[in-house]
């Protein structure tokens, strides 16, 4: 007899959502043991060939190639085994954007920490950061005392930031901007990018001092020859540390939807008060949609951050940005939307 649900594709997802944490790590082992890198060179490779590329035993080298054959990310034609058009772009190369990064990133530092969720969401409070030590308040801050976590992390990040920024980057509003002051810029990613797109700007990228230590050694983001000239590191808490006087645009990417209202209208002031008259605000990040049901990256963060990172925040829908915008005082207020990744700008001018 069929199930009536048989063809619901709410159960199809289901299916999946209830099998996705072992086929994630599946996913992520092969793409660390670079399984993926391998096929590209060498497509309708045997497995007797994928066991002595990565070294697995040949049972388990099987096991592993099957679960990631069901996700469709790997094909089995002839015996030989090829990646498919989406493992090729986004998991076969070893560039600063590999989504191997990010998978990486997610397996060491997101995907434990949800775990503790039940208790996270009942404690109202981040309580898997517990399992990372230190005492301070959020994972940011703790991961200083683990500097290889903290690089996979910061890795993972660049990746993604790499992934999108593009879409910000070609932003019409830069157009006119002179010094843009990057606030929680990380690594300096996103600046490098803004700088080498608009040759008239400059960017001051502030973060915690360990953090500005990744952004100076030029690493894996996305300037291998070392921070450019043009974008400077500031070394400091953005919450108690004033912001510089003199850039005429203040940048938070990826930053305010790790706080609560409070501490985002507490940043959005300090940029008001940094910023000359005609200066803008720039709010880029994930935007959940206006009824806060639609947005899958977002709801991973806003897990994410409630329940490992800060113990608030979440993937804010555009208007809440909007508006305290307003209620910090900035005018001409917007939203830029339909950005890759569920991402929005939402911007405002100081008059």
């Amino acid at each position: 007899m069929k199930n009536e649900h048989e063809d619901d594709p709410v159960l199809d997802r289901f299916h999946f959502l209830v099998n996705a944490p072992a086929l994630f790590n599946a996913v992520t082992t092969a793409a660390e043991l670079r399984v993926f890198s391998f096929l590209s060179g060498k497509p309708g490779a045997q497995a007797e060939e994928i066991r002595a590329f990565s070294g697995l035993p040949a049972h388990q080298l099987r096991v592993l190639l099957q679960a990631v054959c069901t996700t469709g990310l790997l094909e089995r034609r002839d015996g030989g085994y090829h990646n498919s058009a989406v493992a090729e772009e986004l998991l076969a190369p070893d560039g600063p954007d590999s989504w191997r990064h990010i998978l990486t990133g997610w397996k060491e530092v997101y995907y434990p920490a949800f775990a503790h969720m039940t208790q996270a969401l009942r404690a109202g409070t981040n309580t898997a950061l517990r399992i990372h030590p230190g005492d301070e308040p959020t994972l940011y801050e703790r991961l200083a005392h683990n500097p290889p976590l903290e690089e996979v992390f910061h890795r993972a990040m660049t990746a993604f930031t790499l992934r999108s920024v593009d879409a910000l980057i070609e932003q019409p509003v830069f157009g006119d901007v002179q010094h843009v002051l990057d606030v929680g810029g990380g690594d300096g990613s996103t600046s490098a990018r803004l700088v080498a797109r608009h040759p008239g700007m400059r960017s001051t990228v502030f973060d915690m001092p360990s953090v500005s230590r990744l952004a100076d050694g030029g690493r894996d983001a996305g300037h291998s020859a070392g921070r450019p000239d043009r974008v400077d590191l500031l070394a400091g808490d953005i919450f108690t540390d004033p912001f510089p006087d003199g850039p005429d645009a203040v940048l938070f990417s990826h930053v305010l939807e790790i706080f609560d209202e409070d501490g985002i209208l507490h940043l959005l002031g300090k940029a008001y008060a940094s910023l000359p008259p005609g200066g803008k605000v720039l709010l880029y990040g994930y935007n959940v949609s206006d009824d806060e049901t639609e947005g899958i990256f977002g709801a991973r963060l806003g897990l994410y951050f409630n329940v490992l990172a800060s113990g608030r925040g979440m993937a804010y829908p555009a208007r809440d940005y909007e508006r305290w915008l307003g209620r910090a005082g900035f005018e001409e207020v917007r939203t830029v939307g339909g950005l890759p990744y569920e991402h929005g700008l939402s911007l405002g001018v100081k008059r």
